[in-house]
């Protein structure tokens, strides 16, 4: 097990209680901790979870003491959601509910199609297969998404 691995798998243990008690809908874990969970050697800032508007409303009422209010994602035109970031003592949590991706002038919404339950935690929280987790990263567009998605092919 990996550092990253390490410290993706503290976070989630900290914060799956209360993902199994708010969660009404499946939740997936996307970006980097997505991309070392399913094999790659990558570092890891924060971990990612893309939920429901509702789900991501809920969890704001049961962390506002965890929120980080001072922060502004990068990117901040391409992505729209209901965003926050939560201190927690592995590494910060960001949630994104109802994420959309403005591709071309108009807005996506960022689905996932295939994923499996993540074992050990939460219920309702997935991991993206790796083709899907590469796609979505395609979706995204960034220099940093492709170089994520080129670590996918790779597996």
């Amino acid at each position: 097990m990996t550092k990253n691995s390490m410290r993706i798998g503290a976070t989630l243990a900290d914060i799956e209680h209360d993902l199994g008690r708010q969660l009404t809908s499946d939740a997936f874990v996307i970006g980097s901790a997505a991309v070392c969970l399913v094999g790659a050697n990558i570092d890891v800032a924060d971990l990612d979870i893309l939920t429901t508007t509702d789900d991501a409303g809920r969890l704001e009422q049961v962390w506002q003491s965890r929120r980080r209010h001072d922060y502004l994602p990068p990117d901040g035109g391409l992505f729209r959601s209901r965003f926050a970031r939560y201190a927690f003592t592995a590494m910060p949590v960001e949630i994104m509910g109802g994420l959309e991706v403005c591709i071309e002038d108009a807005w996506q919404r960022v689905r996932i199609d295939d994923s499996r339950r993540l074992e050990g935690y939460a219920a309702r929280l997935r991991l993206p297969s790796p083709a899907e987790l590469r796609r979505v990263l395609h979706l995204f567009g960034r220099d940093k998404d492709r170089r994520r998605a080129a670590l996918l092919r790779d597996l």
